[in-house]
């Protein structure tokens, strides 16, 4: 299977299909491409990541046959560098961002990708979410460093809502040869929240009416609370209207827990008020702190792949309930580096509310063991 590379049927996950098979050098093929659609092959935003997976890398190969239904993909040399892409406005720029957080830092020079497109939409986590809660799960396994960042408000930011977009994004990351291993089993209680109510091309006040009714649900619970507002205009602003709310709780030993709500995009569905999104986003939080865990449920399988790429049997992290998403991306660890992880499930103590079951995940089994061989 090695030698011949993987083959996969289906246009589901396909994102993580190409960019374990750009770390693991392994050649996958995948057929099928929603054959039976009244409009077959590849979607607009899909072949857009594959461009940009082709910007990222030298000597890849890809092929993809006339209805767009069969996609060949034989990674080259992960190179980065400088880059700069435009995304496809059907899905956000945070769409593009969990794949480069993924390769970033394992490239032979340190990247730099000027990202432009929608930056805040109801189906991919928003930048604000992967600036908060992605980047302190990276940095525990030792991606850090000057050039570690993902530049918001600032004068290299613009904000873009769906389905206009507008936005740019400027994510740079250092190279890493190793992975440094580590032991995420105790979350520790939530000792404060912070959280951004972002508003574009909308009354000013919008921010202030999602603060208020947020504040309303989380103050019963804590007192240490920071909701500022972000409102854009001008050319910072992007081309379409709306606001939302990032949440993000951190605990007494450093983990964040995260959780936003956006607007319904202009044209799409019924409008939605300030003050319901406030709320609901507050519930959220508090349904994501539920699940509990050292890592959020949108970054689970960032870590898995970090602890991946690391020594075996040395890492530990305790998460939440498993995602359908991290399932599958466990399914498609083990068909890339042969690699298993041993699931140990802790129940909630009777006489301590504790929330859900957790899961505690150990990375074991034969395959690579470091990230230099990884990437001969």
């Amino acid at each position: 299977m090695a030698s011949h590379g993987l083959t996969y049927e289906g246009c589901n996950f396909l994102r993580q299909r190409l960019v374990l098979s750009a770390l693991s050098g392994k050649r996958v093929k995948i057929k099928n491409i929603r054959s039976k659609d009244d409009e077959p092959g590849l979607r607009d935003f899909e072949a857009n990541f594959i461009r940009l997976l082709d910007k990222l890398t030298n000597g890849s190969t890809i092929e993809i046959n006339q209805t767009g239904t069969v996609l060949v993909y034989q990674p080259g040399l992960l190179y980065g560098g400088t880059v700069e892409h435009d995304c496809n406005p059907q899905r956000s720029i945070g769409y593009y961002l969990e794949a480069l957080l993924m390769l970033g830092p394992f490239m032979k020079s340190p990247l730099k990708a000027t990202l432009r497109g929608v930056t805040n939409d109801l189906t991919d986590p928003t930048v604000d979410l992967l600036k908060s809660t992605a980047l302190p799960v990276m940095k525990k396994f030792g991606i850090d460093g000057e050039g570690f960042d993902i530049k918001v408000r600032t004068s290299w930011y613009s904000r873009g809502m769906a389905p206009g977009g507008g936005g740019e994004v400027v994510f740079t990351c250092p190279v890493r040869k190793t992975v440094r291993p580590v032991q995420l089993t105790d979350p520790g209680k939530i000792k404060r929240i912070r959280g951004v109510a972002y508003s574009v091309r909308v009354s000013p006040q919008m921010g202030n009416r999602i603060v208020e009714s947020a504040r309303g649900i989380l103050n019963q619970f804590l007192p240490d609370i920071y909701i500022y507002t972000d409102h854009m205009k001008g050319a910072n602003s992007g081309k379409s209207p709306g606001f939302g709310l990032t949440l993000v709780a951190e605990t007494l030993n450093g983990y964040f827990l995260s959780a936003e709500m956006l607007s319904t995009p202009q044209g799409q569905g019924d409008p939605i008020l300030p003050e319901d999104l406030g709320r609901n986003c507050a519930k959220l939080l508090l349904e994501e702190i539920y699940r509990g865990g050292c890592v959020d449920s949108s970054n689970q399988s960032l870590a898995l792949l970090l602890m991946t790429l690391g020594q075996q049997d040395v890492s530990k992290v305790l998460l939440g309930p498993l995602s359908p998403y991290t399932i599958e991306f466990l399914r498609h660890i083990r068909d890339f580096f042969q690699i298993m992880f041993k699931i140990e499930v802790q129940k909630p103590l009777e006489d301590e509310r504790k929330g859900g079951d957790k899961v505690l995940m150990t990375c074991v089994g034969v395959g690579y063991s470091n990230i230099s061989k990884t990437l001969k």
